[in-house]
């Protein structure tokens, strides 16, 4: 049956910045798909919560709260993962994120802050995570990219950069690791998250950015987490290297920050 293919029954699945959003939707998806969990993110309430949902699914979740830009705590749910159930199949990288800025605003820091949180941590769980998948067989590793690294939008430079990095990442650590670990990416579009609160409380604004996009509306973090599925199953056996975009159709950016152009002489 062609649903079998989607069934991750009996795996072990790592997810970061799994309190809220794509992170926690994905958590409970995998779970609902069959896996055992571990959640990571800075907030244990939020983790608590989400675990709540995957035992209601009727798997296991370890909660490991953790500041996930210190690489060595994102490279240590690997081991926390085997050393609890015993194996790991799944990765899914989705923590990251960068507030956009003016690029007169965007210093050399800023960038390398950007590229620290979105890129380094996940080679950092891939590196320590990949002894332990091949141990079993092999794995998926899933990165969870954006629209905005692969289209142009003023002020997302060190965000944007950082995700085209990351999706870039992906291809080449596919050649790596194939054939026994496949890596891939999504790059998602806008999705309704607290991310995207401070933005989608307006009413124009949540109008604008859903008239902007083919699809016309705002995406929800299950729509995201549905690929991850996909990807980290049979369903997805013959995918590796490749970014999936999961972004309602969307060609530019949705959102115009409304930066304006730089002053001459000034």
């Amino acid at each position: 049956m062609i649903q079998d293919r989607f069934s991750l029954r009996g795996q072990v699945g790592v997810v970061t910045g799994a309190g809220r959003g794509i992170g926690a939707a994905t958590a409970v998806a995998l779970a609902q798909s069959g896996a055992d969990v571990v959640i990571s993110a800075r907030h244990g309430s939020q983790l608590a919560q989400v675990a709540e949902a995957v035992e209601a699914a009727g798997r296991r979740a370890l909660i490991v709260k953790a500041d996930l830009m210190d690489l060595d705590a994102v490279a240590g749910l690997a081991a926390a993962a085997y050393d609890e159930f015993g194996r790991l199949d799944i990765v899914v990288n989705n923590v990251g994120g960068t507030i956009p800025n003016a690029f007169l605003d965007t210093d050399a820091a800023y960038l390398e802050e950007a590229f620290h949180f979105n890129v380094s941590t996940a080679h950092a769980l891939a590196r320590a995570a990949v002894p332990l998948m091949l141990k079993g067989g092999g794995g998926t590793i899933t990165n969870i990219s954006s629209v905005v690294g692969r289209v142009a939008g003023r002020g997302y430079l060190a965000y944007g950069t950082a995700k085209a990095a990351l999706a870039h990442w992906t291809r080449l650590a596919a050649e790596d690791l194939a054939p026994h670990v496949r890596v891939n990416a999504i790059a998602v579009g806008s999705v309704r998250t607290s991310a995207l609160e401070f933005v989608l409380a307006d009413e124009n604004t949540a109008t604008e950015m859903s008239q902007s996009t083919p699809l016309q509306r705002i995406g929800e973090a299950e729509d995201i987490a549905a690929a991850v599925v996909y990807l980290s199953s049979q369903a997805g056996a013959f995918m590796t290297g490749k970014i999936l975009e999961v972004d309602g159709g969307l060609q530019s950016p949705n959102l115009d920050l409304k930066l304006p152009d730089l002053e001459v002489g000034a």
